[in-house]
């Protein structure tokens, strides 16, 4: 019987996922089909899920705390950060994980000697990819627009908004974690807070994929090495790809397969 899956997001007519999902599908021989579907309100994403008879799902911005309450049962890693970006139906149950994390370290480790870390945004990837960081021995702190979303850091991070942020080291890495850019011509924080932030940085990173964000143009500009969220994509992509399907190797493979999307 045909697999069916999809990505739920809002925007997510820019998301790679289909393609990437596809062509894995169709490189092993899985009779399967990937498609999108942009979900406007996250508290549907369940019944919708139900709805497009979809067997497994891809979960983006704005919805992956949306899915973790959308699940019967989500690993412990998930449950600790209180959001899902894969989901695999089993008989009427849905059950979530979350791959952000493990794709997003794999990307942090490929810049060497990385200590300090600065996050830009505090949502569903914030939360995620922040725990296993500090659990891999990383410190990570977190500045956000508003101090609501902060909330859920508290106590574990050092945590700031954009209005009592004073940088008290130097960051190794400066990391875009919101949509600005995406679809606008916005910086992720203020141009003050980026200028006594990025040009020491050894590196910077922009979970967007596909395009030069302002974010990006403004590293470049102060020749700070920039990345894109494309590998991230890829890594976490591969993960979500072994959960629907049920294949515990053939990491590479996979992986090489997707890159053919980009």
């Amino acid at each position: 019987m045909k697999k069916i899956f999809a990505i739920f997001g809002n925007p997510v007519s820019h998301s790679k996922s289909p393609l990437m999902q596809s062509y894995a599908l169709y490189g092993l021989g899985i009779d399967g089909c990937y498609g999108r579907y942009r979900l406007e309100n996250g508290d549907a994403l369940r019944d919708k899920f139900f709805e497009l008879g979809l067997d497994g799902a891809n979960v983006t911005v704005p919805h992956k705390e949306s899915a973790f309450r959308a699940c019967d049962e989500v690993d412990e890693f998930a449950k600790r950060v209180g959001a899902v970006n894969t989901v695999v139906r089993r008989g009427d149950r849905l059950y979530g994980y979350n791959t952000d994390a493990m794709g997003f370290l794999r990307v942090v480790e490929s810049f060497g000697a990385v200590k300090n870390i600065l996050f830009l945004g505090a949502g569903g990837t914030a939360k995620a990819t922040s725990a296993i960081l500090k659990d891999r021995g990383y410190r990570v702190d977190i500045l956000n627009r508003s101090a609501k979303r902060l909330e859920s850091f508290r106590g574990e991070f050092n945590i700031y908004t954009f209005d009592n942020f004073k940088p008290e080291i130097e960051y190794d890495l400066v990391v875009n974690m919101t949509s600005a850019g995406l679809s606008d011509d916005n910086l992720p924080a203020p141009v003050e807070i980026l200028e006594a932030t990025v040009p020491d940085a050894k590196g910077v990173i922009d979970v967007i994929y596909g395009k030069e964000t302002p974010f990006l143009k403004f590293a470049k500009s102060k020749a700070v090495l920039a990345r894109d969220g494309e590998d991230m994509l890829i890594y976490q992509g591969v993960l979500a790809f072994q959960y629907f399907i049920g294949i515990n190797s053939r990491f590479e493979q996979i992986e090489n397969i997707m890159r053919k999307a980009f």
